[in-house]
């Protein structure tokens, strides 16, 4: 049977064919350069023969390939005769027997070879003492033990994947069976132990050395100029000012701690102090910015909680440095696929959103088994909903800036409007003494200074400010580059970008520090009003949120912000704080009026003072233990006050309407069916679900729901079918983060 060949398909499968054969061929060629298992004394020449025919082979066949190709160019395909055809095919077949035999041969090299590397002992290298070692006569079988069902998984996935990551290597894997083994069980303990070994934790299981220092209160500051004089910039040149200035406010706090005899005899903490936004290419950007007026709330965060836990007594080390962070936790060189190679040795480490990032990629394995010592400074917050990578994806919580699988009071905000988080802060600027206050306060008459350093936060705010400059002279702080027209109204004053020091004495001059709108929920606010000034901000309606403002756009919350400044708005308020419509002419003068008639004095909360934030941070310290598998006992359960919410409020929103706060430590005391009856709620059915909602009951059908993962108790979520059992407690005056009983 004679089948035609036509000339335009017969070269376009010839093409197919000769395609998938390079391609197959070049697959199994390994390059001679990173070939681990040549047996010794093998001349160099002899250990590339095998490799040269295929390359040979594989070269031949693509010149096979593009003399096709050429031939389908230059003439047209209905000239391409069969005799050229032939010709090609005959070409081919030359080669083919050719390349049954090196097939069969390189596949029976391979099999020898596979039956030699359970018996093939490795070289010894340089580091030996840091990799691992296998018996010269152990057998290499993939064990099926049922206390390790991941084993082979592992052993298969090294196999594959054990050249993508130096740190591999490092640890003594060269590819075959038992280097794999023997890392699998020594190091990530996926795999049980070869014979005659016992079994012993990994060493970055291991607990380090005893370390019994006492943390005892300082009265000096020099510790940590000491840990920050390795660092440089713009960013770390701010900090450093700013605990210089701050610094006898300081240890006068601290004096007055030492003399409380409660504040004692913690042992000293071994804290790792990592900004990651100030580190990598992430960091150029940021101090780019603060040359540029760009945000500083985090650096005032940073700076006072280095100068805290220095007064508190604790053993401080401060990087900047992706580099250096390697060394101080013992990552293994590479991409961070291994686990460091000893145990962690800071009891704490306090770090940021892209700290995170970096310890994980730097941690492997180990970033889980220690991850309960990490501390995350989260100036917005993060909810529990969007912090568990499970349950944010399934539900639509899912962010960037989530799913971490933390403990939610592993975050320390910048203010206390989320509970579910801990609540950090910072030290706000206070008035100085009483006789320079009163010369202040003379002159605090028809100065306003507006807040805003960046051209852009003025934008469609021309009237609200040409309102307030009718009855006060009015000054601003706005970055303007060289040679940059100012796009500023006429009757602004502009100094530009000011120092810290010049900033703070252009406040103390004024009567009113006026918001813009943005930034949201800054520092500067609470240090004006410390600093005698009225805040003038605006209103929003309808509250901003991650559904209607960019901004928030991502951020793990859902929180709802009525106004630039919401903490201020609710907590000081009238006469320190007024809030208005910016888009009522009317309103704004009304409240500018108001404020000349006011007089104030400064004021300032106290867990914005010194020795507020000690307080806060020792009970911190003290109490909080993310690293015990027992439900957590502080608050004490005597704080507890439970309320039943009504219908779609949060735990949040109900215990703020009591004059309390929720404190979501104090959960495990309500997710039980007791709970329910001792409010007096009957329920026709109970059920334990993972959802961020419980425990709460729902009217329809009289359902009771409890919680069933421990990470998703919530004083933020809220639902129109649900009523929350929520833990309420009171707090200090001043001191929201602590109870009565917390001391």
């Amino acid at each position: 049977m004679h089948v035609a060949l036509r000339p335009r398909s017969g070269c376009l499968v010839l093409c197919l064919c000769l395609s998938v054969v390079t391609l197959l061929l070049q697959s199994l060629w390994v390059p001679h350069e990173v070939t681990r298992d040549e047996p010794a004394g093998r001349s160099p020449e002899e250990q590339g023969q095998h490799s040269l025919g295929f390359r040979r082979l594989a070269l031949r066949l693509e010149a096979l390939s593009t003399q096709v190709q050429r031939l389908s160019r230059e003439r047209d395909v209905t000239q391409l005769t069969r005799d050229d055809l032939s010709l090609l095919l005959q070409s081919f077949r030359q080669d083919q027997q050719g390349l049954a035999h090196l097939v069969e041969r390189e596949l029976k090299r391979v099999s020898e070879r596979l039956d030699q590397l359970g018996r093939q002992s490795r070289t010894p290298s340089p580091h030996d003492d840091l990799r691992l070692h296998t018996g010269t006569n152990e057998k290499c079988e993939v064990p099926m033990d049922p206390a390790y069902p991941v084993c082979v998984e592992k052993v298969e996935f090294l196999r594959a994947r054990w050249q993508s990551d130096p740190c591999y290597a490092f640890y003594g894997v060269d590819g075959t069976t038992c280097s794999i083994l023997t890392y699998l069980s020594q190091i990530e303990d996926f795999c049980p132990p070869g014979l005659g070994r016992n079994h012993s934790a990994p060493p970055w299981h291991q607990e380090p050395h005893a370390y019994i220092e006492k943390a005892e209160i300082r009265t000096t500051l020099s510790p940590l100029y000491e840990v920050i004089s390795n660092s440089s910039g713009p960013a770390i040149n701010f900090i450093r000012s700013r605990v210089e200035r701050t610094s006898e406010r300081w240890i006068q706090a601290g004096v007055r701690m030492r003399r409380s005899s409660n504040k004692t005899g913690l042992t000293q903490m071994r804290v790792l102090l990592y900004p990651g936004a100030l580190a990598g290419s992430v960091g150029r950007r940021f101090e780019a910015m603060v040359k540029r007026g760009g945000p500083l709330g985090e650096l005032v965060q940073w700076a006072d909680l280095s100068a805290c836990l220095t007064i508190l007594g604790h053993n401080l080390t401060f990087s900047t440095s992706q580099h250096q962070l390697h060394s101080l936790i013992g990552a293994a060189p590479g991409r961070g696929s291994c686990p460091i190679q000893r145990p962690l040795t800071f009891d704490l480490i306090y770090t940021d959103y892209h700290g995170l990032a970096h310890l994980q990629g730097a941690m492997g394995l180990a970033f889980l088994h220690y991850q309960c010592r990490f501390r995350i400074l989260d100036s917005f917050g993060t909810e529990p909903a969007f912090n568990l990578g499970s349950y944010a994806r399934s539900h639509g919580y899912k962010t960037l800036w989530g799913s971490w699988g933390l403990q939610p009071l592993q975050y320390m905000t910048m203010f206390p409007h989320t509970p579910d988080n801990s609540f950090l802060g910072f030290v706000s600027e206070e008035a100085a003494s009483e006789e320079v206050r009163e010369e202040e306060l003379d002159r605090k008459d028809r100065i306003a200074v507006v807040y805003g350093k960046q051209d852009y936060m003025w934008q469609g705010k021309s009237e609200y400010v040409g309102v307030i400059s009718e009855e006060l002279e009015t000054h601003a702080t706005v970055y303007q580059p060289p040679g940059h027209i100012s796009n500023l109204p006429s009757f602004i004053r502009n100094h530009g970008l000011l120092t810290q020091e010049r900033f703070l004495r252009l406040l103390r001059r004024a009567k009113v520090f006026v918001g813009l709108g943005f930034p949201y929920e800054g520092p500067a606010p609470i240090e004006a009003i410390a600093l005698g000034c009225v805040f003038l901000q605006p209103r929003f309606d309808p509250p901003h949120s991650s559904e209607n403002n960019d901004f928030y756009k991502g951020k793990p919350t859902t929180r709802q912000i009525s106004s630039q400044h919401p903490y201020a708005e609710t907590f000081i308020g009238k006469p320190h704080v007024w809030t208005v419509d910016v888009t009522n002419k009317t309103d704004v003068r009304e409240a500018v009026r108001g404020i000349l008639r006011t007089e104030v004095k400064p004021l300032t909360p106290r867990e914005f003072t010194c020795e507020g934030m000690l307080e806060r941070v020792h009970g911190y310290i003290t109490h909080q233990n993310f690293c015990s598998k027992s439900v957590p006992t502080w608050p004490p359960a005597s704080a507890l006050r439970v309320h039943l919410g009504p219908l779609g409020q949060s735990c949040a929103s109900v215990c703020q309407r009591s004059s309390h706060v929720c404190e979501p430590a104090l959960f495990h005391h309500l997710n039980s069916p007791a709970a329910f009856t001792r409010l007096g709620i009957g329920c026709s059915s109970m059920v334990q679900e993972v959802n961020h909602l419980l425990p709460s009951y729902s009217p329809w059908g009289r359902l009771c729901g409890l919680q069933q993962e421990p990470l998703l108790f919530s004083c933020a979520g809220s639902d129109p079918s649900h009523r929350r059992l929520c833990p309420c407690r009171a707090h200090l005056p001043g001191q929201v983060a602590l109870c009565p009983d917390c001391l």
